[in-house]
């Protein structure tokens, strides 16, 4: 599942120096913004942002002034060296754009698993499914696809890394019988006649 839920609080002091105060305590001040809704500043608790960053295409579900916002990241701002969250900007989405988000995650999840299952590269299966669901195919639907393009492709690959292998030996081959091979005698040559 990709919904988190979150309880937000609001969020008076700005500039750098709140800012680094706020982190201190172990919260990340952020924003909450959108189409029909207006710029709020708020902060979230740092641990239970991290662990909820690290789902693919999670959804943030902000309880914040009596209300839930259903949200996405739109800006997440790291420290470069330390990589420690900064500052959070969410966008307020509808629910049906929630609803396909989790979709695509539960998708995501199920292409690597069956990548696994089938014993095929992740990378490739993901490929696979991102083209298929590229091409307009729904994404928990593209998943057999995917697998199945997937091992078409590896079939492929072996295919032809199996071509050029026996190529590369039967010139291997050639080339040391050539070199095996003893060069024909050179004809005497006729010695020269003085006359």
């Amino acid at each position: 599942m990709t919904n988190v839920n979150i309880t937000a609080s609001p969020r008076s002091e700005f500039g750098k120096g709140a800012s680094r105060r706020i982190r201190r305590g172990g919260q990340i001040p952020a924003v909450l913004y959108g189409t029909d809704t207006a710029l709020m500043h708020v902060t979230l608790p740092e641990h239970e942002l991290n662990l909820a960053l690290r789902k693919p295409r999670v959804v943030l579900n902000i309880a914040f002034d009596g209300q839930t916002y259903l949200t996405k990241p739109r800006d997440i701002q790291r420290d470069p060296v330390r990589l420690n969250l900064e500052h959070l900007d969410l966008l307020v989405i509808t629910k049906q754009e929630a609803a396909l988000r989790s979709d695509y995650a539960d998708a995501v999840a199920q292409v690597h698993a069956a990548a696994e299952e089938a014993g095929l590269d992740s990378a490739m299966v993901m490929q696979s499914w991102e083209e298929s669901v590229a091409n307009g195919e729904l994404p928990l639907a593209a998943v057999g696809h995917a697998v199945a393009d997937a091992k078409e492709k590896a079939i492929e690959l072996a295919a032809a890394a199996a071509a050029a292998a026996a190529s590369e030996d039967a010139a291997a081959i050639a080339s040391a019988l050539d070199a095996a091979t003893p060069a024909e005698p050179a004809e005497p040559a006729e010695p020269a006649h003085a006359e």
